[in-house]
C-alpha cells in the first residue's frame, strides 16, 4: 500500500529534523575553546549563516514553497 504525502512528511519530518538536531549540537561543540581556536568573526558568520537559513525556512512553511542551494563556506 502506497503511503499518503502527510505519512511521508512525518516520516521525512522526523528524520531530518534529528539529524539537523544533532548536526547542530555538533556545531555547538566547536564553540569549546579548550579544543578550538577561532575568532569572534568567525563565530559570527557561523551564526549568522545558521539564522540565515532558519530565517528563510520560516519563510517557505509561511508560503508553503520552494527549496534553496546555498552553501556555507568559513573559508580560509
Amino acid at each position: 500500500m502506497e503511503r499518503t504525502k502527510a505519512e511521508k512528511f512525518r516520516d521525512l519530518a522526523n528524520k531530518r529534523v534529528n539529524k539537523t538536531l544533532n548536526d547542530m549540537r555538533l556545531i555547538g561543540n566547536l564553540a569549546n575553546r579548550s579544543h578550538y581556536t577561532y575568532s569572534d568573526q568567525q563565530a559570527r558568520q557561523i551564526l549568522s549563516a545558521l539564522q540565515k537559513e532558519l530565517d528563510s525556512l520560516k519563510l517557505k512553511f509561511r508560503s508553503g514553497s520552494g527549496s534553496s542551494s546555498d552553501q556555507f563556506n568559513l573559508g580560509d
